[in-house]
């Protein structure tokens, strides 16, 4: 089904594009979201790049105290979403291996 494309929701995705370094990132994600949407944000990338590591459920629970449900999700995204959890790792990983 994907995300539906319409006034409200163009608004925030385009207003990411807006920022230019991580400290605006962090101001503008610290008015937008409450903190404990921040961590949650935090925690599902940090259970994507887990999965896709290899990692097992279990492994990814101990990791980040989220429940198997949440685990799951994300890896439904991973195989099957999108391709935005994809796009953000490959992007990351080619960061890691520069010099």
């Amino acid at each position: 089904m994907g995300l539906p494309t319409n006034k409200q929701t163009d608004a925030p995705v385009s207003s990411v594009l807006k920022l230019e370094n991580v400290e605006e990132c962090y101001r503008y994600f610290e008015d937008l979201c409450t903190i404990q949407e921040i961590r949650d944000l935090g925690q599902r990338l940090e259970i994507a790049k887990a999965l896709d590591a290899g990692d097992t459920y279990q492994s990814a629970i101990e990791k980040t105290g989220v429940s198997t449900a949440t685990i799951g999700r994300v890896k439904r995204c991973l195989n099957y979403g999108a391709g935005g959890y994809r796009l953000v790792l490959d992007r990351m990983k080619s960061e890691e291996k520069r010099p």
